[in-house]
């Protein structure tokens, strides 16, 4: 018998950074967002968010014997081997929602996939080995130190994230498989820039810092120390909390295609971009949908301004256009539009 996993650090007891975990549950809940890139100091808690959060969610049902995870019931997002095979579909499993490390070293035949060499010198067949793409489908894909990323692997990931399949066509193989996943990224904007094309594929792009409050570090230690003394008790003692926030995604998932959109919101959030003078429409977009996630998980009936308010910096502060006469911050700029647009 494989060992059991650690326990992960329970999402519910991470210590501030709202507005990463703010934009984490909004993703859980709507994937089209777009993804999370969280930028910042290291040892700030990034990548134990990203895990937390994932060992949070609900498990997800799959097709047995499917290399790529995919849901029954979903016929526009199956693979070749789930449509050519149907009496598969009714066997399903539940599994936990994948969450896969992207190194910055992995060569394009581990990202994508490759020819199975083992099963071709055995066996003198041409067989498909999945890569990190097809692990991830339907569930997270996090880029440690995502700005330094080479430029080949960009592309890749560009190219995915916009029709979300992975296509590989080498060595006598021709492969098309779903890759959906939430794409989350970190890094320190010290030690590089993303590039503009990969910069604009995140839905949400969130600052976080080391605490400068004395209170707040002493906690983040205590509860950390008391995680890894005892990882197991630590879980047991969030247990309550993690099953309500659970809940609230589960709940919110259900309600969000309910959500009301008024008219007013939309126009205000075309405001807002305007001010900003962000490029394009996918600013409106991400704003409008990630207000809708985030009245899902207040439970409300319809995006209020408020709410807009509330997701703006996350969704806009990455999109502005860089004016060299003005060198306020992007968070600086995007709360001074909002103060102009919604209190005019």
């Amino acid at each position: 018998m494989s060992p059991r996993p650690r326990p992960q650090f329970p999402f519910s007891a991470i210590v501030g950074q709202d507005e990463m975990k703010l934009a984490l549950l909004i993703a859980a809940v709507d994937a089209t967002v777009g993804g999370v890139l969280v930028l910042g100091d290291r040892g700030t808690g990034k990548s134990t968010a990203v895990r937390a959060l994932a060992a949070l969610l609900p498990e997800m049902r799959v097709i047995v014997g499917c290399p790529y995870a995919c849901a029954p019931g979903a016929p526009q997002g199956i693979c070749d081997v789930c449509r050519d095979g149907p009496e598969k579909r009714h066997r399903t499993a539940l599994v936990p929602v994948p969450v896969v490390d992207l190194p910055l070293g992995a060569t394009e035949d581990r990202v994508v996939g490759a020819l199975d060499i083992e099963r071709a010198l055995a066996q003198g067949v041409k067989a498909f080995e999945p890569g990190l793409l097809a692990r991830a489908h339907r569930g997270f894909l996090y880029i440690d130190e995502v700005n330094l990323l080479e430029d080949h692997i960009v592309d890749l990931l560009l190219d995915v994230a916009a029709s979300g399949e992975n296509v590989v066509e080498r060595e006598g193989l021709s492969i098309r498989h779903p890759a959906r996943f939430v794409l989350v990224g970190s890094g320190n904007p010290e030690e590089g820039e993303l590039r503009p094309q990969l910069l604009d594929r995140f839905g949400l792009s969130v600052e976080v810092s080391t605490p400068s409050d004395l209170a707040l570090r002493v906690e983040v230690v205590r509860r950390r120390d008391a995680f890894e003394r005892d990882p197991k008790g630590f879980a047991s003692a969030w247990a309550a909390e993690e099953a309500k926030l659970r809940r609230r995604i589960a709940q919110a998932r259900r309600r969000l295609d309910e959500i009301v959109v008024p008219d007013g919101a939309i126009e205000q959030a075309a405001r807002l971009c305007m001010a900003l003078g962000t490029d394009g429409l996918r600013g409106e977009l991400t704003l409008i949908r990630a207000a809708r996630a985030l009245a899902a998980l207040d439970g409300e009936k319809e995006v209020s301004l408020a709410q807009l308010r509330r997701v703006a910096p996350a969704a806009l502060r990455h999109r502005l256009r860089r004016n060299v006469l003005d060198e306020t911050v992007s968070t600086t700029r995007v709360d001074r539009a909002i103060a102009e647009v919604f209190e005019a």
